[in-house]
């Protein structure tokens, strides 16, 4: 019997995933990872690192007699993902911290942790697909058939090696509403559970209390100024804003303005108008490809630029400088509000190639 590890949240996605590895003749073992705690934020309905997420998911465990672990990730999420939230706040940048999530602690320690425990497989409740492509001669991350749930673009980041390890019970529905009637079929508590929409660790969605009381970022007044340097007023530091962002601005002009750049060397925050939000070329580093392709010559992919965005037709190009390999995106058409700190990611049809963060 293939024994598996399978991530909890205490969410009805991972809950049903239980189900369907057990069903699948999976020996499976439940595992929640503790991230963080902070006492001074209330508990909030759907995250997943809170101590009724962790009792959640023991509780369907339990009911489906199967183990359930707590593993405490807390050390590795501090440096992993906190820190980096951090720092790219201080340097301008919006970070994604669900993409470094995957990444380091989902299935980088986690799969550690299924090692040690005998395991073959891990698994999460993420909707996305794992198999083997006869194209490609290698196990490729592709789309889930819930496309409006797809979460490939969280997944690039996470290690080429871990692939043929992973396993999405998830990869075959095409709507949440499938899932969630399987858990009332079983009669999980969690079958109506709300999805997590914030940020894990700051449950409140108040970046600028996070990062000035808890992060302790000191963040000074500044202009407000249009490109040409016309000074407009004065914005509250720049780490309460971002690209695209229109409201909390609070400057009055003859048409609405948004965020365009912020310039930490200057302290200013540069506004212009929609229509300058537009652009057709981007760069990004950090780069994770899932496929072995030779990428020494331009090639032509679909690439978003965050989650919610639609694919768009591009250009790739990889070079490399000082020894770090740095992608340039062109695009067809102009994208809106592209966002440094934040990840574009490459497909291939419906196959992940990879992504990079926006530079």
């Amino acid at each position: 019997m293939k024994k598996v590890l399978l991530g909890m949240s205490g969410g009805v996605d991972s809950s049903v995933s239980a189900i369907l590895l057990k069903e699948s003749g999976y020996e499976v073992i439940g595992a929640t990872m503790k991230l963080w705690e902070d006492k001074e934020c209330p508990e909030v309905e759907g995250g997943c690192c809170s101590f009724s997420a962790t009792y959640d998911a023991k509780r369907v465990c339990d009911k489906l007699e199967i183990p359930h672990y707590t593993l405490n990730c807390e050390e590795d999420f501090q440096k992993y993902v906190i820190d980096d939230f951090v720092h790219c706040y201080q340097t301008c940048k919006t970070p994604n911290p669900c993409i470094e999530c995957n990444k380091y602690l989902k299935f980088g320690t986690f799969y550690q942790k299924a090692l040690e425990l005998g395991c073959e497989y891990i698994s999460t409740g993420h909707y996305a697909k794992i198999e083997y492509s006869e194209k490609y001669h290698s196990y490729v991350l592709r789309k889930s058939e819930a496309r409006k749930k797809d979460q490939t673009y969280f997944l690039y980041s996470i290690p080429k090696e871990v692939l043929p390890k992973m396993v999405f019970p998830l990869e075959h529905f095409t709507s949440k509403d499938e899932v969630r009637k399987i858990a009332e079929q079983y009669e999980l508590k969690v079958a109506h559970k709300k999805d997590s929409q914030e940020v894990c660790f700051i449950p409140d969605n108040n970046y600028g209390k996070f990062l000035t009381q808890r992060a302790k970022i000191s963040s000074q007044k500044g202009n407000i100024v249009l490109k040409d340097g016309t000074v407009l007023g004065q914005h509250e530091g720049l780490i309460y804003y971002t690209v695209g962002q229109r409201k909390g601005l609070g400057i009055s002009y003859a048409e609405p303005l948004y965020v365009l750049q912020l310039i930490p060397e200057s302290n200013e925050l540069v506004v212009g108008t929609e229509q300058e939000l537009y652009t057709k070329e981007l760069y990004a580093n950090d780069l994770n490809f899932l496929l072995d392709m030779d990428l020494s010559k331009p090639i032509e992919i679909m690439a978003k630029v965050r989650y919610r965005a639609p694919e768009a037709k591009a250009t790739l190009s990889v070079t490399e400088e000082d020894g770090a390999k740095v992608a340039q995106v062109t695009f067809e058409e102009p994208q809106r509000a592209i966002t440094p700190g934040q990840s574009v990611v490459f497909y291939l049809d419906d196959v992940v190639l990879g992504g990079g963060k926006i530079i």
